[in-house]
């Protein structure tokens, strides 16, 4: 099958059901576990090892997910244990069962941001949201009766979804080769989407272990957060795009942490970079008046921002912004209701 934008072909047409496995090579399955969320699902990697088994990815943490893993255990993975668990990232819908297979066994092995986050983010448990949120917030230009909401409501946790994760990794980094599933994988770092983002090339094949960094049909959210309201993301992604649309081949097969496996990377790198320059430059543009980062939803997504997207369109939104102000393509001052004002600049 062939992708409606040109130059993307999946191998399967058709993914495994919630719970469900496909073999897509010798010794290498594709799982997929359901999500909660608008994005409704997440694909995790077996990497048989023999007698036992390496996971790329995990899913949340949650009484489904465990009926389902104690279940594939016994049928997709023969009963053999999972001996270790890969992060890619640190995002809960990827860490979230990681503590429970340590808890059997498992060694973790990640890069040591991803690490340090999910031992972070997990731990730091809030009942409400921050000062740093609420301000944060306010000068983006959230609406105020959304606003008020999230103020009144119990933030989101990653430990509402996440096993927690006990100390000691292995850590993996830029240039590493990685030995799993009878293969050797030359371990890439991206960055944008989450820091320090491993990927996995075999050097066996043409197979690509890409988490978040390389999916098929959608961009990955790049978003700023309270954290650090000054990061540029979206600087950070187009790098990483033009660093891997030097490695990608036509022939590679990505196995991506959501949707399809596909093939087209050459294409795929290009149209993912290139979506957030012409963004940049449509944002920049529809700056010239004032706005705030709410206001440059319209400018910048091609899809009705409704409650279950509103947040991330806004951290992306902001992260779009600081890259043109660190550019100096646009300045900013705070207005009177506490929100900043985007302009374009030069």
């Amino acid at each position: 099958m062939r992708d409606d934008l040109q130059g993307i072909r999946y191998p399967w047409p058709d993914a495994p059901e919630p719970g469900g496995w496909i073999e897509v090579a010798e010794g290498v399955l594709w799982i997929r576990l359901p999500l909660p969320m608008v994005l409704d699902h997440v694909n995790v990697y077996a990497l048989d090892e023999g007698d036992s088994w390496t996971l790329i990815d995990t899913g949340f943490h949650t009484k489904r997910s465990v009926m389902m893993w104690e279940e594939l255990l016994k049928t997709a993975l023969g009963g053999k244990p999972v001996s270790r668990v890969i992060l890619t990232h640190h995002h809960p819908d990827h860490i979230g069962m990681a503590g429970w297979f340590m808890e059997r066994g498992a060694s973790l092995w990640a890069s040591r941001t991803a690490w340090l986050l999910s031992r972070m983010l997990i731990l730091d448990v809030e009942d409400e949201a921050t000062p740093q949120a609420e301000t944060f917030w306010r000068e983006a230009g959230m609406d105020p009766d959304i606003l008020a909401k999230r103020m009144s409501e119990r933030p989101y946790n990653f430990a509402d979804v996440c096993a927690p994760i006990p100390v000691g990794y292995t850590r993996l980094k830029e240039g590493d080769v990685l030995h799993a599933g009878g293969r050797s994988w030359d371990v890439r770092e991206g960055n944008g989407h989450a820091p320090e983002h491993l990927t996995f090339w075999s050097r066996e094949d043409n197979l690509v272990l890409s988490g978040d960094q390389i999916i098929c049909s959608i961009s990955p959210n790049i978003g700023v957060y309270p954290t650090e309201p000054m990061a540029d993301p979206v600087g950070d992604w187009i790098a990483s795009c033009e660093k891997f649309s030097e490695l990608a081949h036509e022939d590679h097969i990505v196995l991506a942490g959501h949707k399809r496996p596909f093939t087209g990377l050459p294409f795929r790198m290009r149209q993912l970079r290139e979506n957030h320059v012409h963004g940049l430059d449509r944002l920049a543009a529809f700056i010239e008046a004032p706005k705030t980062a709410v206001e440059c939803f319209p400018v910048l997504f091609k899809r009705k921002i409704d409650q279950g997207t509103y947040g991330l369109a806004l951290v992306e939104a902001v992260a779009h912004l600081n890259h043109l102000l660190l550019e100096g393509r646009a300045e900013r001052k705070l207005g009177e209701d506490g929100a900043w004002l985007w302009s374009s600049k030069g």
